[in-house]
């Protein structure tokens, strides 16, 4: 659609809001800069003007609500949109959101402490954890392969690659069981380790995995041991085929047939533990501290989860992806759902950390245009 037939459907769709008074200015808030490590070396806090210009007239046609979220040397952070185009009403700084696949990092991590119990072994097999998963198509896929995207599985069922083609089905079902099967059915894309294809299947089974060693459900295992620990508190993951986010959140919206309409009530069981958790920005910046400081994976396995695979064309390790920004060593996670856009990202020593959340209107379409606007001028000196 042309940009300025968007920004007259999003006029329209903001009428009552404007007609009511000036939207709400961005809210900004920064600490004393306090160091975290004493071996940090970054000199100066982050490039706060710069965030405050990602901020800058929101909402807009392709943004109706941001939050972003920095830590570490310096800290800051700050909020712009409405929470719901109908009502015009002020961004929640802290709402709830939908995180996409930075839930892979909180899968990443529980298989990562049961390797540290001695009840995984990264070089054992799918075949071995989930005997008659696979079939016979398939060679052997160790648990390694399956966190660093490099399993060789294809894609599992689904219901469109496009938010149009998802949005009729947006309340029906697909269980874990059923997008592996389909997955399954194609056999393998190639040799187990030969290549990186990342993808939400790898995951997924990943989380049938968790169930069958520990018996429990996976997102139970999530809190037990990754949220309660980190004090995650507004963190979880749907019941089921529940539609809703709970809590206080800020509405998504994506552009469907010309029209900016509600996609906030969605069934996301299908993404499960690749792309189903529900948090916040500060909940997430809980995870990269606890991720990197080593209260979640043992350094050991952290120094595992940040090494890249033998395979040309690497750029994840386990569930996380490694850039260089200001001439910095960076790893990070975005994720996608139908009307919101999410990345986490930090240097391994927290010298300094990003979270952001943006209700954007486009989410599942140009990740790396959110992350530079809203995520890369954490990392700009």
């Amino acid at each position: 659609m042309p940009l300025h037939r968007r920004t007259t459907v999003v006029a329209a769709s903001l009428a009552l809001a404007l007609a009511a008074g000036p939207l709400a200015a961005p809210v900004f808030a920064a600490s004393d800069g306090r160091t975290p490590a004493a071996t940090c070396s970054w000199t100066t806090g982050p490039d706060t003007e710069a965030l405050a210009a990602a901020l800058a007239g929101i909402p807009d046609d392709m943004v109706t609500a941001a939050q972003i979220r920095v830590g570490g040397k310096g800290s800051w952070h700050g909020a712009a949109g409405v929470r719901d185009v109908r009502t015009g009403a002020p961004v929640l700084e802290h709402g709830r959101f939908r995180a996409g696949s930075t839930t892979k990092v909180v899968t990443a991590s529980i298989v990562l402490q049961l390797v540290a119990e001695g009840r995984v072994d990264l070089d054992g097999t799918v075949q071995e954890y989930l005997p008659g998963l696979l079939t016979d198509a398939f060679e052997p896929i160790t648990v390694r392969q399956l966190l660093t995207y490099t399993s060789g599985l294809q894609p599992g069922a689904g219901f469109g690659d496009t938010t149009e083609e998802m949005f009729p089905h947006r309340f029906e079902t697909l269980t874990p069981r059923e997008v592996v099967a389909a997955a399954v059915a194609k056999g393998p894309a190639y040799t187990p380790g030969s290549r990186q294809t990342y993808g939400n299947i790898h995951y997924t089974v990943l989380g049938m995995l968790i169930e069958k060693v520990t018996g429990d459900s996976y997102a139970h295992q999530a809190q037990v041991r990754v949220f309660r620990p980190l004090g995650m508190h507004a963190s979880s993951f749907p019941a089921g085929p529940d539609p809703r986010v709970h809590g206080p959140h800020n509405r998504g919206y994506e552009w469907i047939d010309g029209e900016l309409v509600d996609v906030t009530e969605w069934n996301m069981s299908d993404r499960w533990a690749a792309g189903d958790l529900i948090s916040t920005t500060a909940d997430l910046e809980r995870l990269l501290k606890g991720v990197f400081g080593g209260r979640v994976v043992p350094p050991a396995l952290l120094k595992e989860m940040l090494t890249l695979p033998a395979v040309d064309g690497a750029r994840y390790g386990m569930a996380l992806e490694t850039f260089v920004l200001g001439g910095h060593q960076v790893w990070g996670k975005s994720g996608s759902r139908p009307g919101y856009a999410t990345g986490i990202a930090a240097t391994p020593d927290l010298c300094r950390t990003v979270v952001f959340s943006v209700n954007s209107t486009e989410a599942r379409s140009d990740g790396l245009a959110i992350a530079q606007r809203f995520a890369f001028p954490a990392f700009n000196r």
